[in-house]
């Protein structure tokens, strides 16, 4: 029974069991063998296309080395290696820093940047593990690349350094050329102006500066058009410049101009615009503006030689109310009878316990206001004496003045310098000196080669000719019984009482006067020829120098020195001025060589004559001020913020200066 039960049952899930079994096998061989085979057909695939790409490429190159010998050809390789595996892999990992995006926290290669170096080895290194089956880009330099690469650096080396040399040379010739031209401008030039200084910028004044633009264009634009023969446009341009100039003439601020004149700008510029168009060429405008300039150059240097020609000639002249002032006073002297032209208490010009001024002048008005000026500041007038010395023209003129005005309780007395009779040629170098042929020539012969030129004018002023001015050598014998004098040029003005300088201790030495050196400036080889052997072995060129003008002479040391003797010896010595110019401040800085005591400079302030930048404070603090220069306080030159401090002393209400026309502002 068991076994027909069994066999009751179906078969088919055995038989399903079984074939199941034996199927399996055959479906994965055969699965297994379609992979396989299609895997070798993508390798043999692979393979063929490796293989015609090397031989495309080594195609290429047999074709590159039959046109390009072998040098070209490695250069050319060494320049494509430069460049590198092209990745984006490797453009992250090798980020410049300027790549870096500020602020970036989604970037990778700004947090690598960021990060510390050995942090970053070590990143790299994780990666290079990680990533075992991808190989890195890597290539080696050649020695072709290494060659190449030096070569190219010593070349910018090279390149580098001939520029740097090229740029240093320039730079030298250019500053050389700077300080050479700063030699020839005459920094003492009044109301310099320069359009690059800010302080002359004006915003206001824009229309000016426009116009001026203007007119030196349209003498560019007119030049070129008369070149290209553009006759029409040439006569616009010359009618609208000659507008321009018109409206423009003296004007200095936009303040000077006429409402109208906006319109004739407007017109100029259409002008230019029209101009611009058909002529302008970029190198023809460069060199008319800089044959211009060149132009303009010299025209300012023709005009600075004749501005120092007629201030030196200025300097020298009187004006027409001092000569009228001196020919009336002159003619009423000698009218008057020989008993009322005495002095009083002549007594006083012998005695040496009183404060005694020697002033040698031919200059009235100049004269009158040193005596009056020291006479109002001192504290006992009475105890004051001015030894007035002039030359014979002018003495007359002198004496009437100051009987006419005395100086109050002081003494005063005036003499005539022809009168000394020991003050001859045989005595003196100087008057032997000028009358030798050589000085007259000098002096006197119209177009002398040596002598041409507005510097050399300076220096054949006639104060130069005059007696006057070298008497100040001879002082103690013109007052041979006074032991001290103070001597007084007559373009000062005394401020402040100086009886104060008597007591000063002057140590033995013979002169007390100021010094005007500074760092330097104003020593002793701006005055003497260093390169005589006579200055060189006997002076100091760094030797500070000192002023006449206001001098405390101890004449009893002076006599002991011979001070008078070594004057005569340095001018000897200088007959053919080969040892200073012409002047007497020269021979005084070496006749006093050694021998001068330098006082406080409160006492002596120069300058005013031709500096416009001292300070009002140290003016007003002076005992002294000294107008030496050119612009003297009496000629229309002076300045007109010192004239004040001289025109104070000067009696503007006295009948002659009336008759003469004489006032505070006529010069």
């Amino acid at each position: 029974m068991p076994l027909n039960n069994r066999s009751k049952g179906s078969p088919f899930p055995l038989i399903g069991f079984v074939l199941l079994c034996l199927l399996a096998p055959l479906i994965f061989f055969f699965a297994s063998s379609l992979h396989t085979a299609s895997s070798d057909h993508n390798d043999i695939s692979d393979v063929t296309s490796q293989q015609a790409s090397k031989w495309r490429e080594q195609k290429a190159i047999h074709d590159l080395t039959s046109l390009f010998p072998k040098e070209v050809f490695d250069v050319i390789m060494s320049s494509t290696n430069d460049m590198g595996p092209l990745s984006l892999e490797n453009f992250r990992n090798h980020l410049s820093a300027s790549w870096r995006v500020v602020g970036s926290k989604t970037s990778n290669a700004t947090y690598q940047l960021n990060q510390p170096e050995t942090h970053v080895s070590q990143e790299k290194q994780k990666e290079k593990e990680g990533r075992s089956s991808v190989a890195l880009p890597q290539w080696n330099d050649s020695p072709v690349k290494l060659a190449r690469r030096q070569l190219i650096e010593k070349r910018m080396a090279k390149r580098a350094a001939e520029l740097v040399k090229q740029d240093d040379e320039v730079i030298v010739k250019l500053e050389d050329f700077a300080i050479e031209r700063s030699k020839s401008v005459d920094s003492a030039v009044l109301g310099k102006y320069n359009i690059w200084r800010k302080e002359n910028e004006n915003e206001n004044d824009s229309t000016v500066r426009l116009m001026r633009d203007q007119i030196i264009m349209a003498r560019v634009y007119l030049s070129i058009a008369k070149m290209k023969n553009k006759l029409d446009l040439y006569q616009e341009l010359q009618t609208r410049l000659k507008e321009s100039q018109r409206a423009l003439g003296e004007a200095t601020s936009d303040a000077d101009l006429h409402q109208s004149e906006h319109e004739k700008m407007k017109a100029m510029g259409q002008i230019l615009s029209k101009a611009k168009d058909q002529l302008y060429d970029c190198k023809l405008v460069t060199g008319k503006l800089r044959a211009m300039l060149q132009t303009a150059d010299e025209q300012v240097r023709g005009l600075k030689k004749q501005s120092t020609f007629l201030s030196q000639l200025a300097a020298k002249t009187i004006p027409n109310g001092i000569h009228c002032l001196s020919m009336r006073l002159t003619i009423d002297y000698y009218l008057l009878p020989p008993e009322k032209r005495k002095f009083p208490k002549t007594e006083n010009l012998v005695n040496p316990s009183l404060y005694h001024y020697a002033l040698f002048s031919d200059n009235v008005l100049a004269a009158s206001v040193v005596v009056n000026s020291a006479v109002l500041n001192a504290k006992d007038p009475s105890k004051h004496v001015f030894h007035l010395v002039t030359d014979k023209l002018n003495f007359g003129a002198m004496n009437m003045w100051f009987l006419l005005n005395p100086p109050g309780k002081a003494t005063i007395f005036v003499e005539n310098v022809d009168e000394f009779k020991w003050l001859n040629s045989s005595y003196c170098p100087v008057l032997k000196q000028l009358e030798s042929t050589t000085m007259k020539e000098y002096y006197f012969k119209a177009g002398h080669p040596t002598t041409t030129g507005a510097s050399n004018l300076k220096y054949r002023n006639p104060k130069y000719l005059s007696m006057l001015n070298h008497l100040r050598f001879y002082l103690p014998q013109v007052y041979p019984k006074l032991d001290k004098i103070l001597f007084l040029d007559d373009d000062i003005v005394v401020q402040k009482d100086l009886t104060g300088l008597w007591a000063v201790d002057l140590h033995g030495k013979v002169n007390g006067a100021v010094e005007t050196c500074g760092e330097s400036f104003h020593r002793f080889d701006k005055y003497l020829n260093f390169s005589n052997p006579h200055i060189a072995k006997n002076f100091d060129p760094n030797a500070c120098g000192w002023a006449y003008g206001m001098n405390m002479f101890d004449l009893k040391v002076w006599k002991k020195k011979d001070i008078t003797g070594i004057y005569h010896k340095w001018q000897n010595l200088n007959e053919d001025r080969v040892l200073w110019k012409l002047g007497t401040l020269p021979p005084g800085l070496m006749t006093f060589y050694g021998l001068t005591h330098p006082l406080n400079k409160s006492w002596h302030v120069l300058g005013l004559g031709y500096s416009p930048s001292i300070d009002r404070t140290e003016i007003e603090n002076a005992a002294v001020v000294h107008y030496n220069g050119n612009m003297k306080p009496w000629l229309e030159i002076a300045m007109t913020k010192y004239r004040p401090y001289w025109t104070k002393y000067v009696k503007y209400n006295h009948p002659y200066l009336k008759n003469c026309k004489l006032s505070e502002w006529s010069g």
